[in-house]
């Protein structure tokens, strides 16, 4: 699972990761998908566009167009990883209460 989350990233955004630890596992019944979460740091600097990807770039949270995310579990994972922005100890997250991916 883990080097899936850096090939991943690798294609979507030539980002070099090293995983820390698992943020949360949503399940998506509809598209019949597990997606696991990871808390990680770029490995080396600098970002690109790469092969999936037309653009990539740095956001800050008043900068991100929550409308815009393409994915309900982007938004999940980016609420709960600030929820617990600088703990050390915490139980992974699922799927937010009443939230199936739909």
């Amino acid at each position: 699972v883990e080097e899936a989350a850096r090939r991943e990233a690798w294609e979507e955004a030539r980002a070099d990761l090293a995983l820390e630890r698992v943020l949360a596992v949503y399940t998506i019944p509809r598209i019949a998908q597990v997606q696991v979460m990871f808390l990680g740091r770029l490995a080396s600097q600098g970002i690109e566009a790469g092969p999936e990807s037309l653009e990539v770039g740095w956001f800050g949270w008043d900068e991100i167009t929550w409308s815009d995310l393409a994915f309900p579990s982007v938004r999940w994972a980016l609420t709960q990883a600030s929820s617990v922005a600088g703990k050390a100890d915490f139980a992974p997250f699922g799927n937010p209460p009443g939230e199936r991916g739909d």
